[in-house]
């Protein structure tokens, strides 16, 4: 007996809700195709159907499903899908080989020879259209005005179905970047040094604040053979994870190189030429690396791009201002900068080492922070403790920016001779 009408849009009906049923069911975005274009195949009656998803970033239509074929990839302004996609409208081409957006080279490829085609767009629960969906050959002749309504409604169902899904995972992969950054986070602050040193007749005290969840600063205490205590602060042009790494990897071969050598300068210029090769697209390291003989109260340094480097003498009650020695790490394959001429430490005296986020801070006019005002506030709280004076340098460059978010790494390391 030959069905009816009515029984064919019961059946129809039936079909588009399991069709919804199974959609909201889904969990992972290829099921959830596939269940798409088994739909397309069952309720359109064709021979073959492709799901086409869009790709904003290249304006791309591609597939990750298509009956029996491989990946396709295209301009999303080319071809009846990219004319679907782009009119958000229903293309019904009754004779491919005679129309002109028909792209033969496919056929040519997967050596199927197409008929006919339906093709509609896929819109998203808020109108965004997520895609486009092609049904290739019916099986009884051409598509008609029935298919077109099948085709309608279940473009709706898929394109809700395609973007609830797409959200979701946005969502994990966002919660799972959100918990690789943390554990990052937590790796970089464990190797940052556990307390300050100890050294009779001095007060020193490093602090670190990225502006992101991981940070392009670094700071350490390296124990030198000599006795001498060891004064590491490097920044990485940038912040975030890339910045992070090199940051680690400077910290890790200063570590290293110092197990063998005392000279600041012959441990940075070695630590260059093992970095430079991995360094590329504009990275660099501004590297600071002291030696402090407690015995002298001299500081011995050799600056790579680090600066300006504040000397408070309390004698006179002002900082003055030391310049780098030599390029950064990461420039030029070979340093050619001598140790500085060495920093001698009064009662009283600092050597103050921050990274550029302090005196870079701007507030909402666009002013730097400069470091003048820092030189002021270590002025001004010379009495407190080196740990105190690096809290009032942060609390004094966040009042100054007046609202205006941290934009870069903050790192510092102070020195104080009592």
């Amino acid at each position: 007996m030959a069905r009816t009408t009515s029984d064919r849009t019961l059946t129809d009906l039936k079909a588009l809700l399991e069709v919804s049923r199974e959609l909201g069911a889904a969990t992972e975005l290829l099921p959830l195709l596939q269940k798409i274009e088994l739909a397309v195949l069952q309720i359109l009656d064709c021979e073959r159907a492709t799901v086409f998803l869009y790709d904003k970033q290249t304006d791309d239509l591609y597939s990750l499903v298509a009956t029996g074929e491989e990946t396709i990839r295209f301009s999303a302004q080319r071809g009846i899908a990219g004319e679907a996609f782009r009119t958000q409208s229903m293309v019904n081409v009754q004779d491919a080989y005679a129309d002109s957006r028909f792209n033969r080279d496919i056929d040519k490829k997967t050596k199927f020879k197409t008929r006919n085609l339906l093709t509609f767009a896929m819109a998203g629960h808020n109108g965004d259209i997520v895609g486009v969906l092609q049904a290739l050959n019916k099986r009884d002749g051409a598509f008609g005005d029935d298919d077109i309504d099948r085709a309608d409604a279940l473009g709706k169902l898929a394109g809700v179905g395609i973007q609830r899904q797409m959200l979701l995972d946005e969502y994990a992969e966002k919660k799972q970047l959100e918990r690789d950054l943390a554990l990052a986070r937590e790796i970089q602050q464990r190797l940052l040094p556990k307390s300050d040193p100890k050294i009779d007749g001095y007060d020193i005290a490093g602090w670190n604040k990225p502006a992101d969840q991981t940070g392009g600063d670094c700071y350490d205490y390296v124990a030198f053979s000599d006795g001498r205590l060891g004064l590491l602060l490097a920044d990485v042009t940038g912040h975030g994870i890339g910045p992070a790494l090199i940051a680690c990897e400077c910290r890790a071969l200063v570590r290293a190189l110092a197990s063998a050598s005392s000279d600041p300068a012959l441990i940075l210029t070695r630590a260059n030429e093992l970095i430079h090769p991995d360094l590329d697209g504009g990275r660099f390291a501004t590297t600071f690396l002291g030696a402090l003989d407690a015995s002298r109260h001299v500081i011995d340094f050799l600056s790579a791009g680090h600066g300006p480097i504040l000397h408070y003498v309390r004698a006179c009650g002002a900082c003055s201002e030391l310049s780098a020695t030599t390029y950064p790490l990461g420039i030029v394959s070979k340093l050619d900068g001598e140790i500085g001429e060495p920093v001698s430490l009064a009662p009283g005296d600092m050597l103050v080492l921050v990274t550029d986020g302090f005196f870079e801070w701007s507030n909402p006019e666009g002013e730097l922070y400069g470091t003048r005002r820092l030189g002021a506030v270590i002025h001004e709280r010379r009495d407190l403790s080196a740990g105190a004076i690096i809290d009032a340098m942060h609390s004094a460059v966040v009042a100054f920016g007046n609202g205006t978010p941290q934009a870069d790494d903050l790192t510092a390391i102070i020195v104080k001779r009592l």
